[in-house]
């Protein structure tokens, strides 16, 4: 997934990038201090992704403020995250942005053309769980996958699950979104090859006590290969799912000399 760095190596390989200034874009600095927000600079030579702003208690003009930065230091797509409806509005004045209201998500920049090993399918359980599959899936979208859909194929009605076995059997990531009794993890996990990242939801009715029911299903899942998330962390199963369809086989190097 860290693809940045390697093409300035292999540039200073092939002699189209100098030492000189290989070595300038290695020591800019690793974050920028704008008072409010230590922003990561090398996060993306890092781990191969940049830095995601969660909206979810910070002003506009401080998610304006941290976009300006990331933007005047070469980051073209900027994902924001939990972002209300008001504080769209006033970013999307100064920066153009995709909001997305259920998902409470933000873009601002273009989806980058998925360079990933294969494809990420989110499904959900219920309707109910789009928003949190959304965010998922936006979550993948942003970070260079091709994401497949699959909305309301829950255990309820196994046939609509059992109807998508070919994008089931041809994903790389699955993410299996679901509140209830969270069924729909174990019954993927079941039937695919790859694996499953789980996504508990606070869909339910009382005894489901805001997604801790599904959580615990989750966690209990007989299903080998199954892992699981927080509740409603949609972001976090997209993002993981994204590092485990950008996996490269690793050589051991020794650098102690």
């Amino acid at each position: 997934m860290n693809t940045d760095i390697r093409k300035l190596l292999e540039g200073v390989s092939s002699g189209r990038v100098s030492v000189e200034d290989a070595l300038l874009k290695l020591k800019t600095k690793p974050f920028e201090d704008i008072g409010y927000a230590k922003v990561d600079m090398h996060r993306k030579l890092r781990q191969g992704a940049a830095e995601v702003i969660y909206g979810a208690g910070k002003t506009p003009e401080q998610i304006i403020g941290i976009v300006d930065t990331m933007k005047k230091n070469g980051q073209d797509t900027i994902l924001i995250t939990r972002l209300s409806g008001e504080a769209a509005l006033e970013v999307g004045k100064v920066h153009p942005l995709d909001h997305h209201k259920d998902a409470r998500c933000g873009i601002v920049g273009q989806i980058p053309v998925p360079d990933g090993i294969g494809r990420i399918v989110v499904a959900t359980g219920g309707t109910s769980d789009i928003p949190v599959a959304e965010e998922a899936a936006l979550t993948a979208s942003v970070l260079g996958n091709e994401v497949v859909r699959l909305y309301d194929v829950g255990v309820a009605g196994l046939h609509r699950t059992l109807a998508h076995l070919d994008d089931i059997m041809g994903a790389s990531v699955i993410i299996a979104i679901a509140g209830m009794e969270g069924a729909l993890a174990s019954v993927i996990g079941g039937l695919a090859d790859c694996p499953v990242i789980a996504v508990p939801t606070s869909v339910g009715y009382g005894a489901s006590f805001n997604g801790l029911s599904a959580l615990l299903s989750m966690l209990n899942s007989c299903a080998s290969g199954v892992s699981v998330v927080n509740i409603d962390n949609g972001f976090g199963a997209g993002y993981i799912a994204s590092q485990i369809n950008h996996m490269t086989v690793k050589r051991t190097v020794d650098i102690s000399d």
